[in-house]
């Protein structure tokens, strides 16, 4: 007899969602959810955690509108949860950009600047504004959902899986404690541990690569009623973190490959050079208030769309994850794709949310 039906590997944001998608549709099913450290340890803990209605392929914003629909339920369900929402802000030379990837839930309407004077608007750069807009501590948002996935799984905290191994009728796990286990189903949401041994064979095919995520910590407390500003040509945002009291500047760094375990060195003079060439492009007044900020990295697919799908011929495990630096953003609807490829079907009021 089998141990678990289903497996979850990587307590993240996207673990803990697929864990509630799976237990929500089958409350029978027996699952069990691994992380190597606790719930939260990872990419989860450091995210931006900024949600809003866009995508630049068809997918990406069907995912996106699916996910603004399951966070707005969260909330709804749970007020306390740490899911805050923002005005939105949307800088472009390019008028077509913003209408070509933004939702129309987002209903973005030409600005003549951005409230507050933070920005300065280069020439021949258009502003918008938009709704649909949501930040959330992700960390303490995956620790929430952990709380209340425990009643209803088995969480293995500090459990490192180190070998997955899929057969005709089950998959055998091997555990850091010592232990196997077997499973009718597996989905690996291992965030940016791509390369980790016990799957990095089964990994490997699907081309994802791991880049590095840098972003500045701005020291200046944001008005009760600023809002997020998206420099759409420069993959950048300001993003005010009302929660502890300061703006975090993310921009796009091109630092590829990296080890997620060896990222602990901190900001280095490099990303500080790149981040601040492209602050004091935008907000030069805001430059010499970066003092510090925080480092990691995410898996990014070849197509720039997150990347659902059977690792192996019987689609015994499943991937669900390389979401390109949008893992918060699109968490529910990726967490949803990885059950349908499980074949557990979603209730009724849920078939064609997606």
């Amino acid at each position: 007899m089998r141990d678990v039906d289903i497996a979850v590997v990587g307590g993240g944001i996207i673990g803990c969602l697929v864990g509630r998608e799976v237990t929500g549709r089958d409350p029978r099913a027996r699952v069990a959810l691994f992380d190597r450290d606790v719930v939260a340890s990872g990419a989860s803990r450091r995210s931006a955690g900024l949600h809003f209605p866009r995508g630049a392929t068809d997918r990406v914003r069907r995912l996106s509108a699916h996910s603004q629909a399951a966070y707005a339920r969260l909330a709804a369900e749970d007020p306390a949860l740490p899911i805050h929402p923002l005005r939105m802000h949307m800088l472009s030379a390019d008028p077509t950009r913003i209408e070509r990837t933004y939702l129309p839930t987002a209903r973005a309407v030409p600005a003549g600047q951005v409230p507050g004077g933070l920005v300065a608007i280069p020439e021949g750069t258009g502003v918008w504004t938009g709704q649909g807009c949501q930040y959330a501590d992700v960390g303490a948002l995956t620790e929430a959902l952990a709380r209340t996935l425990r009643p209803r799984l088995a969480l293995r905290e500090a459990t490192r899986v180190t070998a997955v191994t899929p057969g005709p009728a089950d998959v055998t796990l091997r555990l850091s404690t010592g232990e196997a286990l077997t499973a009718s189903r597996v989905v690996l949401a291992p965030g940016p541990w791509l390369a980790d041994p016990a799957w990095e064979p089964l990994v490997t095919p699907l081309g994802a690569r791991v880049k590095k995520i840098v972003a500045l910590h701005v020291d200046r407390a944001p008005a009760p009623d600023d809002g997020v500003i998206v420099f759409e040509d420069e993959d950048a945002f300001l993003l005010p973190l009302h929660h502890r009291g300061h703006w975090l500047f993310s921009y796009t760094c091109q630092e590829w490959d990296v080890d997620p375990d060896a990222l602990t060195a901190g900001l280095s003079a490099g990303d500080l050079t790149e981040a601040l060439a492209c602050l004091n492009r935008y907000a030069p007044a805001l430059a010499g208030r970066t003092t510090s900020g925080r480092v990691f990295c995410d898996a990014y697919s070849p197509t720039r769309e997150p990347l659902v799908r059977p690792l192996d011929d019987a689609g015994r495990v499943v991937f669900a994850g390389a979401a390109n630096g949008s893992g918060y953003r699109l968490a529910p609807a990726i967490a949803a794709e990885a059950a349908d490829l499980l074949h557990i079907a979603r209730p009724e009021g849920q078939r064609n949310a997606a």
